[in-house]
């Protein structure tokens, strides 16, 4: 597998292998309908685009271009399992830099592509369908909301290479009025201004923590190991497709007691 491709492409290309893409789309929005332990999967990745029509979405980004594309495909999936019993699980494989900054982004309305794509897959998974957030590379910003972050199970890989977070840090830092070095200090004391996926795991909505051996060379142990994973989240998302599981860790204790006094007062 070259290097020069991102690792979403590379995982999308390992999940389903040989499978072709659905045409008709913009090439940063790639989709593929897999097998998963016997069952039809489709797998969506947005990728790097070096000749996208927005230049500030060329490395990966969720744009204008991406936001629309991601609703239409997850739509379309909706709208062609309506009338089956079993609905087939969607894959979001991510890895996206951030959403696309740019006048022309905000003035066409890229909070509505958005959010088109974050409503799509929040309708997937209330329509019964096993939505699984596959997070294998960065997961930053809008486009962490637009691609994934609606899923029923969230799983990542345990590597350095794994970042999340509202911005990015250089852009944090300007907001905080602080340097990049020391919001990485104030990180290391608050969990939910970290980067790191170690982090990010103590606020509780990972479902999975995978070490894979190298994400970019994935060995055929590393590839099994995710499919493994990936079928007790399906699993578990048809038994429970609450979100439910993002609040048992210690650092949302918070969020589940106003839950339970909200809960309490209606």
């Amino acid at each position: 597998m070259s290097s020069s491709i991102s690792r979403g492409e590379l995982w999308l290309e390992k999940l389903a292998p040989d499978a072709q893409r659905m045409p008709g789309l913009c090439p940063s929005v790639q989709v593929a309908d897999g097998e998963l332990n016997g069952e039809s999967v489709r797998y969506i990745a947005v990728v790097p685009d070096a000749n996208n029509h927005y230049p500030r979405a060329t490395k990966g980004e969720v744009g204008l271009l991406e936001g629309w594309t991601l609703a239409k495909v997850v739509s379309e999936t909706l709208a062609a399992d309506a009338d089956k019993d079993v609905k087939r699980p969607i894959v979001a494989v991510i890895d996206v830099a951030s959403q696309a900054y740019g006048r022309r982004e905000e003035g066409f309305g890229i909070h509505q592509a958005l959010a088109g794509a974050a409503g799509a897959y929040a309708n997937a998974r209330l329509a019964g369908h096993p939505v699984i957030g596959l997070i294998v590379g960065k997961a930053m910003s809008g486009a962490f909301l637009a691609h994934g972050y609606q899923a029923n199970r969230l799983i990542a890989f345990n590597d350095k290479g794994v970042l999340i977070h509202a911005m990015g840090k250089e852009s944090a830092a300007r907001i905080t009025l602080r340097t990049v070095e020391a919001l990485e200090k104030l990180a290391a004391t608050i969990p939910p201004m970290a980067y790191d996926i170690d982090n990010y795991a103590t606020l509780g909505l990972l479902t999975d923590l995978l070490d894979i051996s190298n994400p970019d060379a994935p060995t055929d142990n590393d590839l099994a190991q995710v499919q493994t994973t990936l079928q007790q989240a399906i699993r578990e998302a048809r038994q429970d497709p609450t979100l439910k599981n993002r609040l048992g860790a210690d650092n949302r204790h918070s969020s589940l007691l106003v839950r339970e006094r909200m809960k309490a007062s209606w």
